[in-house]
């Protein structure tokens, strides 16, 4: 649209050849969008074409009612409603085609990063299983071998020293595990930092690429909500009252 001056009768320049008939005409035009062209008719302008100069008298019209503006606004809302709702659909099911390619894609990389994973998970728990076992089985032994002293080979007297002597021993290996760890020696805790010991060792061993299996798993769990966000029902727009509106 051609931009109008603040003079009663605006100057609008135009780069055409010479018009010798209306076939002579290019096919586009450029004007200004920043005014529109009922706002251009509203008074006289010139035109200037190849230099020449044409005086534009456009008809006079009575400006609307302000119940008509008000209707005429209200019209052009329904329609941008109408089209953003018909439009919306087509935007959603693009939107989760992309995040549902971007997530197959992510699980294509991490599949056989989590088949090593687990694979090597399995190997550490067996491994902390038999500590655990080996941990049983040398209290027993203990056990077994202070009671054959005191009561088959030695007495009790000469004994007592001994198991005082173990004790202490046991407790000052505690003692240095929280030296060692900075942690209290739980049951649980022990147990879990000696799986971990043997996963990190087999993940070394294996070159296991911790990294990239940690950015897969954020990246999914980035991509998984947006996802599930995506697929989830909106809000039901009334096409049916929104035509309805339009003809009253």
């Amino acid at each position: 649209h051609p931009s109008p001056s603040l003079s009663p009768s605006p100057s609008v320049s135009i780069p055409l050849p010479l018009l010798l008939s209306p076939s002579s005409l290019p096919l586009s035009l450029s004007f200004s969008s920043s005014t529109g062209i009922d706002i251009l008719l509203l008074d006289d302008f010139n035109l200037v074409i190849n230099n020449v100069r044409h005086l534009v008298r456009p008809p006079r019209r009575d400006l609307l009612a302000q119940e008509e503006a008000e209707r005429l606004n209200d019209v052009k809302s329904l329609v941008q409603q109408l089209y953003t709702t018909l439009r919306i659909e087509e935007h959603q099911l693009s939107k989760e085609k992309e995040l549902v390619v971007r997530l197959e894609d992510l699980n294509s990389q991490l599949r056989p990063l989590e088949k090593v994973r687990e694979e090597l998970s399995r190997k550490a728990e067996r491994r902390t299983t038999w500590v655990l076992w080996g941990g049983v089985a040398y209290m027993a032994t203990q056990f077994g071998i202070l009671a054959r002293l005191t009561w088959w080979e030695y007495s009790w007297d000469i004994m007592e020293p001994v198991t005082y002597f173990i004790t202490y021993a046991t407790a000052m290996a505690i003692y240095s595990y929280y030296v060692l760890t900075r942690q209290e020696y739980i049951y649980p805790d022990a147990r879990d930092r000696q799986y971990l010991l043997f996963f990190h060792k087999g993940v070394k061993r294996q070159r296991f690429d911790v990294h990239k299996y940690n950015q897969l798993k954020d990246s999914i769990a980035e991509v998984a909500p947006k996802l599930a966000l995506s697929q989830a029902h909106l809000p039901a727009f009334s096409v049916d009252s929104m035509i309805t509106r339009l003809h009253s």
